[in-house]
């Protein structure tokens, strides 16, 4: 009896880790989200190749790694369950935002209507309207693309019985990933308006480009994290068996 309480304490407390890695992941990206595009250029085969990334996409891949590990370990339930409470904690975001600039005083605002910088609260405005326009764009590909993930994994789960561990980390990862990046590219720039912009307002880089680096840069990181996975899923699942398993050597 004690034996199974201690491993259900160990069981919750990995839960707990990799649910609080995939949330506040989750935040501090769509908090980030697009108040800096990262230039990652490369040249192939003389050609320049345009590479821009919003710096929030940096934490976006260790959310799917951490819903791979809780669908592995806990089950489908328990990965949909973090991911609706992702959407709530979306919510929470925009709801503390809106009731930050809806309360004294407001923004001081220049003759044509524009925030004064180094005013007060001028920094707060500027991510406030950033975070915005990343979180409503994200929340829409965000439980798509969850979803998604969850749903594959499983389905590659059962196909294969249980095994080829790798095939459904990234299986489910890159189609999901996909889904991700074109909708938020899509609703970033069509809805939100705030894809980075030239000096006559124009977008720097055509969509398409927009898309190829958010989703490459997700499809190397998945493609890397298979490693990692496969060892965590070994080590979780020891730790969280310790018990059992000592017992049977024993």
């Amino acid at each position: 009896m004690f034996e199974i309480e201690r491993k259900n304490k160990r069981s919750e407390w990995v839960f707990m880790i990799l649910s609080g890695i995939f949330l506040g992941s989750l935040t501090m990206l769509n908090i980030l989200g697009i108040t800096k595009f990262i230039s990652l250029d490369f040249d192939f085969f003389g050609t320049d190749i345009p590479f821009p990334i919003a710096v929030g996409v940096l934490a976006y891949p260790i959310t799917f790694l951490c819903t791979d590990f809780i669908s592995e370990l806990y089950g489908k339930k328990r990965a949909n369950m973090v991911v609706w409470v992702g959407l709530i904690l979306n919510l929470w975001v925009l709801f503390i935002l809106w009731l930050g600039g809806v309360l004294p005083p407001g923004p001081e605002l220049d003759a044509l209507g524009n925030i004064i910088p180094n005013s007060n609260g001028a920094v707060f405005y500027e991510v406030r309207t950033a975070t915005f326009a990343a979180t409503s764009a994200s929340m829409i590909s965000y439980i798509a693309a969850q979803f998604i993930d969850v749903h594959i994994f499983h389905y590659l789960k059962k196909k294969t019985n249980g095994t080829k561990l790798w095939l459904r980390n990234n299986g489910s990862t890159l189609v999901s990933q996909l889904v991700d990046s074109v909708a938020v590219i899509l609703i970033t720039h069509y809805y939100a308006n705030a894809l980075p912009k030239d000096e006559i307002g124009a977008v720097t880089e055509p969509l398409l480009y927009f898309i190829f680096a958010s989703y490459g840069f997700k499809l190397v990181t998945a493609l890397v994290d298979t490693i990692p996975f496969y060892f965590g899923v070994k080590y979780l699942t020891r730790y969280i068996n310790k018990g059992e398993s000592d017992s049977k050597e024993g």
